[in-house]
């Protein structure tokens, strides 16, 4: 059964936004990827999004990319990601954590085994960002039938159909992209973001995380007043890919950077 309707239960009941950041698993090396999630929690995480490593991804940008390579170049497969979900569960059995990635790494391992597997570890949820509910009905029912969320993207060019249409298959939260393009880049407008966000809330009463283009504690506090989730990815990878030949270093840096949007994130009141 999926950690993330009461996760996002609980914080609505304390008046709190959730804050969701984004790691590659195995990035830059794979033993650090548990005690990083251990030390995210520590400093606030609500929820964890763990990247599946992938070497032709279309969502990702330069930053996130470069750390799916560090990943790969010490072989870090799907199978090993489920198994340090397992390692993580060890310790916490409280934070909700949410696979992204793409669907041909889901299709070699298979999807009852994978579905079945990641139920077994420990996942709660799954954001296959090219497997688009028309095309994946099998996947679909696969993780359903495992108890797992179905996690999809909404864009800024997201027509009020097409909302409708992945609010009739998403379960969990939605995730809204800020901006037009891939991860790290563009402007982002807060104000254009919560004027695209009232007609995904007319339509789905799932929580909304929004992320792409949140670089830093104010970026981080405006998003919350508007948004249920902030999602942090590739400042966190930034700041570990100059930590990559100190790897040691990781924890502590990322924990003092997302201890610092935390603070932003329940310091104003939500409007």
């Amino acid at each position: 059964m999926s950690r993330i309707p009461q996760c996002f239960a609980t914080l609505r009941g304390q008046g709190k936004t959730a804050l969701i950041p984004f790691i590659t698993a195995g990035d830059p090396r794979p033993p650090v990827t548990v005690p990083l999630m251990h030390a995210m929690v520590a400093a606030g995480a609500d929820l964890i999004e763990l990247g599946v490593p992938f070497s032709d991804p279309m969502a990702d940008g330069p930053v996130i990319q470069r750390a799916s390579e560090r990943a790969l170049a010490h072989r870090v497969s799907l199978s090993d990601v489920l198994d340090m979900v397992r390692e993580f569960r060890a310790q916490d059995t409280r934070t909700p954590v949410v696979l992204m990635g793409y669907l041909n790494p889901i299709e070699v391992l298979g999807y009852e085994r994978f579905a079945a597997r990641a139920g077994e570890v420990g996942v709660d949820g799954v954001l296959v960002v090219d497997a688009p509910p028309e095309e994946s009905r099998e996947l679909v029912e696969c993780l359903r039938h495992a108890g797992l969320d179905l996690v999809y993207l909404l864009a800024p060019t997201s027509t009020e159909a097409r909302i409708a249409k992945i609010a009739e298959v998403a379960s969990g939260f939605v995730y809204y992209v800020s901006i037009k393009g891939v991860t790290g880049a563009g402007h982002l407008d807060v104000d254009q973001v919560a004027a695209k966000l009232r007609p995904v809330r007319r339509i789905t009463g799932l929580p909304i995380g929004v992320g792409f283009g949140i670089r830093d504690a104010e970026s981080a506090a405006r998003i919350a007043q508007v948004a249920d989730a902030v999602v942090v990815g590739s400042a966190i990878v930034e700041r570990m890919e100059t930590l990559a030949d100190a790897p040691q270093d990781i924890p502590d840096a990322v924990g003092a950077f997302l201890r610092a949007l935390r603070a932003a994130i329940d310091g104003p009141t939500k409007a």
